[in-house]
């Protein structure tokens, strides 16, 4: 952690990527337009815009107003709507360590979940299980919860849910491995987080998947505060699906659309072919959506899974922002995510906060999640400072420095806020 206010300002210069932040655009100080700016910890739950959107936005807006629904087929720039989603597959897939044919752009997360779950979930006979990692997003158990009673399931008998230890505030490795083993020829299916949205906790991708299918489970993972955040490898992993969001670290704005992940030896490249259990229009080929009466020809790999035309204005800010991981490329984000977040724990340490997410960087992302006896009051005290993070109930506060716009001055500055409060 840099000592002064120099240091820090002198290691961000030292630093290439730091002139990344100058192409997001930082919300407003709350002390009005003479205040400092904002000291934006909270991309783990919303990313800032890039300052190319606007612009993208309005070029797309100009687009529908001369050519109306003819901007379907145009080839004129931006390039046709027809097409508009095919061209996040690469960049998507750089992300997340796949084959452009296993990633797909569509829907948002919990439905995402849902188609897949649909798809992959296959209970019978004895084999029917369910188990996942806790805390565990509500969401996402609503979503298992409902699958399992669309099966006529119980959830208290037959969703597993392995937490904490009690007095503990992450799940051990081992527990979860003992779980899966104990499950057996019951498991039908796992879902983890690749990093809890609590506690910032980070779990091996491809053990446990190697672990789920040992017991002749299918692994899927839930991506949400992983994509964007560490490099990741999908497809070398052996994971058969994966989800995620795009609105916190790919920075594709409130709401934005979803993607998915769906291993190649599932669609064609080899072992058993899975098919969408729901489908639409969208997730055909090309040449066949608009066949009135033929049947339905699936597209290539993870594409299958669409079903309905892609939102033009919600995936724009994704499509600005992936260009921009394109250029830094996931390696290098990754090592100056590093160096914030042990910063950043520095910071916390000083001001006597209890942290809980993982101390060893290989065990956690950007986040840092702390406990405090009085969050909501602390939260409060902050944010009058200019420190933007989030709460999560009942004691904790979520703070992230994202490497393409947080600065180790923005964490310098934070502990100038906790010495002022404590």
């Amino acid at each position: 952690m840099p000592g002064t206010e120099a240091d820090a300002r002198a290691l961000d210069a030292a630093d290439p990527l730091s002139t990344y932040r100058d192409r997001f655009l930082f919300p407003a100080s709350p002390n009005g337009p003479d205040g400092p700016p904002a000291i934006y910890l909270a991309g783990q739950s919303l990313g800032l815009q890039s300052r190319t959107v606007r612009p993208m936005v309005e070029a797309q807006l100009d687009r529908w107003a001369r050519l109306g629904v003819e901007g379907h087929f145009a080839a004129d720039p931006p390039g046709p709507w027809f097409t508009d989603d095919e061209t996040f597959r690469a960049p998507m897939a750089r992300v997340v360590g796949a084959r452009p044919s296993e990633v797909a752009v569509l829907n948002t997360l919990t439905v995402d979940l849902h188609l897949l779950l649909a798809s992959f979930y296959r209970p019978s006979g004895t084999r029917r299980r369910v188990l996942t990692d806790a805390p565990l997003f509500p969401s996402d158990r609503h979503a298992l919860d409902s699958h399992l009673r669309f099966r006529g399931l119980d959830p208290a008998a037959d969703l597993i849910v392995v937490g904490p230890r009690p007095g503990e505030d992450l799940v051990r490795l081992e527990d979860l491995e003992d779980a899966i083993g104990d499950a057996g020829d019951t498991l039908a299916l796992v879902l983890f987080d690749g990093i809890n949205f609590a506690t910032g906790q980070r779990l091996p991708v491809r053990r446990l998947t190697e672990a789920a299918h040992a017991v002749g489970a299918v692994a899927g993972w839930q991506m949400a505060h992983a994509a964007g955040n560490l490099p990741l490898a999908l497809h070398d992993d052996d994971v058969d699906f994966a989800v995620w969001c795009t609105y916190k670290y790919l920075n594709g704005g409130p709401g934005s659309i979803g993607a998915i992940f769906v291993h190649e030896r599932h669609t064609g490249g080899g072992g058993a072919a899975v098919a969408p259990a729901l489908t639409g229009w969208w997730g055909a080929i090309p040449d066949h959506r608009f066949d009135p009466s033929g049947p339905f020809v699936p597209d290539t790999g993870a594409a299958a899974w669409k079903m309905s035309t892609g939102p033009l204005f919600n995936s724009i800010a994704l499509a600005a922002s992936l260009a921009i991981f394109d250029e830094v490329g996931m390696a290098a984000l990754r090592e100056r995510s590093v160096r914030l977040t042990a910063s950043l724990e520095e910071v916390l340490d000083e001001a006597g906060v209890e942290v809980i997410s993982p101390r060893d960087p290989e065990a956690r992302g950007a986040q840092l999640s702390a406990r405090f006896p009085d969050a909501q009051a602390t939260l409060a005290a902050i944010e009058a400072r200019c420190v933007i993070a989030d709460y999560r109930a009942p004691d904790i506060i979520r703070f992230a420095p994202i490497p393409l716009y947080s600065s180790f001055h923005d964490l310098w500055r934070l502990g100038e806020v906790f010495r002022a409060i404590r």
